[in-house]
């Protein structure tokens, strides 16, 4: 899809050729702007071979993102498909492209309920063989990339909307004691990455599930486990979002029990079709993620768009009638998001006189 220039100016966009988001980002103190990937030929990128080169030139230009994260290649179904038996080819293509490309690498996802290999969901468990399983999985996959995960998603999605706990296979058979045994194991096992509790439908501070989010990490602080970060996984409405002050209050919240949070799969979807008005919606929106995590640079280390070109992404898939909720269109042109972010980076760096540095 190629929007007019039109379109684009009415949307807000005022490009500025030279300036890229992760390098404006550190300019603004925070540590990274990055984007998730997922692995060549699979799921959503199978369609789109031809696109491939143009995409990865962007990808890996360090200017524009300084920070990935593997969408897929970490979980369950794809690190341990049957018992005992670990596949890190996906993983590795994620973290050794981040190596290769001097990018930080957040690690994505040690437990959680969606995307498990069939087995741990038909297994009749006894909490023994439960824990034993946690325990085994935790330890071969945070061992394998011990040392190269700057982050670990160690927990992801255990809160239901209501912000009481999830009943998943490990929440049914275990209880709340899951929890604590994951970030026992994956502190034990990795003990210098960041470890974090990462989320949808925590970004705005009435919500119960946020409160939900603080309950559960509090939790672990009162036990004397290691949590370091929560994880706003911001899949956002353009046409409902939090402002920038919920966000920055949201963050506050989370500043009380951790020490720093980030913003780790941003996207900001639009009810198709396409028109001027959503673009500005979504520009407005990707805008106060980004003033919120700068505004807060003390305790928000980055953001983490989940890729950034359209044909990539899972929200069509999951959410039909819905797309365009990246920053690169099909056709590769930029929506007017990017460069109202890009503005706003700017507005936000002046402001700091010009010479931040990373928190």
């Amino acid at each position: 899809m190629r929007l007019s220039t039109s379109l684009l100016a009415a949307a807000g966009a005022v490009p500025l050729a030279t300036a890229q988001l992760h390098e404006l980002a550190v300019k603004a103190g925070l540590q990274y702007f990055g984007a998730a990937t997922d692995t060549p030929g699979f799921r959503e990128r199978e369609p789109y071979p031809e696109s491939y080169s143009q995409y990865d030139a962007i990808l890996e230009d360090p200017k524009e993102f300084g920070q990935t994260t593997p969408t897929n290649g970490q979980k369950w179904l794809f690190v341990e498909p049957e018992p005992g038996v670990f596949n890190f080819t996906e993983g590795d293509y994620v973290a050794d492209l981040a190596n290769r490309t001097n990018k930080i690498l957040r690690c994505h996802a040690l437990v959680w309920h969606s995307q498990l290999a069939p087995w741990v969901e038909t297994t009749e468990w006894t909490k023994e063989g439960l824990r034993e399983a946690i325990v085994r999985h935790i330890t071969e996959v945070a061992g394998y990339y011990r040392g190269r995960c700057a982050h670990w998603d160690v927990l992801n999605e255990a809160l239901d909307e209501d912000g009481t706990y999830r009943k998943s296979v490990f929440y049914n058979v275990l209880g709340e004691e899951y929890i604590r045994l994951a970030f026992e194991t994956a502190a034990k096992v990795d003990p210098e990455a960041k470890l974090y509790y990462n989320d949808y439908g925590i970004e705005r501070p009435a919500s119960v599930k946020t409160a939900g989010a603080v309950r559960l990490v509090k939790m672990l602080k009162d036990a004397g486990i290691k949590v370091d970060g929560v994880g706003m996984q911001a899949h956002l409405h353009a046409d409902n979002h939090p402002s920038e002050a919920d966000l920055i209050n949201t963050i506050g919240m989370y500043k009380e029990v951790v020490k720093e949070v980030a913003f780790t799969e941003l996207d900001v979807r639009i009810k198709v079709p396409v028109d001027e008005q959503k673009l500005q919606w979504q520009s407005e929106c990707y805008q106060k993620v980004v003033g919120a995590c700068v505004k807060t640079k003390d305790v928000c280390v980055g953001i983490t768009i989940w890729d950034f070109y359209d044909p990539f992404s899972w929200v069509p898939h999951v959410f039909p009638g819905n797309g365009a909720s990246l920053l690169w269109f099909e056709d590769f042109s930029k929506h007017p998001a990017y460069d109202g972010m890009v503005n706003y980076f700017g507005e936000l760096i002046e402001a700091q006189g010009g010479n931040s540095t990373c928190s």
